[in-house]
């Protein structure tokens, strides 16, 4: 695994869409009741208040292809003490449709939250930039929808909830490898003891996509609060297309 740390791809402008995301995003996740977990352990009745947040803003692949929220269903926590269920709790004027935007601001866990905002950070100002900004906020939202879509497509019986940027932040992801994909990036290779290295863009994010693929086949969705690897790879697929379409019809702007 490759971890970026800074590219070497200066922009023209402030990206401010992308800051107002991260922003957005870190806001949004100190109201969840997970973000308290960093600092103490979860009891039965935290876990239970996480997945009732979830299941109320979150998206559910069988809800958005069904265009309705469920029906009640049960939560069993197991604990060293034995099983524990939650309180049942029903949503029923939940929009599906909706619940994808909100998808896109939630996060599992605070190492879940911060990757994904380090990701954007490195590679969103460069996009912003050559996209412009209301094209890039139209951008990064439709490839989130795509990502959980195409994930419920692939799995449509789940009521697993499905949160995180990680699919808009894909998309970004796959606009970049076909815009830059021989703009540097300082990189952290963890196998060598976190030694720092200058790899080209596409090696970096080649890597990841390889790495996503990896997880999905061997296994949809990883632990915790719907962390769908499938989504990823939708999402990146539909980033590479629209930068192909983009590095086209819009030429890079010569830089003064």
């Amino acid at each position: 695994m490759v971890i970026p740390v800074h590219d070497e791809n200066p922009v023209r402008r402030t990206p401010v869409v992308t800051y107002a995301l991260i922003a957005a995003n870190l806001l949004v996740f100190l109201v969840e009741p997970v973000h308290q977990f960093f600092v103490g352990s979860q009891t039965v009745a935290d876990v239970c208040r996480q997945y009732a947040f979830f299941d109320k803003w979150a998206a559910i692949p069988k809800e958005l292809l069904s265009g309705h929220a469920l029906a009640a269903h049960q939560y069993v926590i197991s604990t060293a003490s034995g099983q524990f269920s939650c309180p049942v709790d029903v949503f029923p004027h939940k929009s599906p449709a909706l619940s994808v935007f909100y998808s896109m601001f939630l996060h599992a866990g605070w190492l879940h939250v911060l990757g994904n905002m380090l990701f954007l950070y490195i590679f969103g100002n460069n996009i912003e930039d050559r996209f412009g900004r209301v094209p890039f906020i139209a951008f990064y939202v439709g490839a989130g929808y795509a990502a959980a879509y195409g994930f419920s497509v692939m799995d449509s019986g789940s009521t697993t909830t499905l949160v995180g940027a990680s699919g808009a932040i894909a998309g970004v992801l796959g606009a970049y490898l076909i815009l830059y994909p021989r703009a540097r990036v300082l990189s952290l290779l963890p196998f060598l003891f976190f030694l720092p290295v200058r790899l080209p863009a596409w090696l970096v994010l080649g890597s990841w996509f390889i790495l996503q693929y990896v997880y999905a086949a061997g296994a949809g969705v990883g632990q915790g609060a719907g962390v769908a690897y499938v989504a990823h790879l939708v999402g990146f697929v539909v980033g590479m297309l629209v930068g192909c379409l983009v590095r086209v019809a819009v030429p890079e702007p010569r830089r003064t």
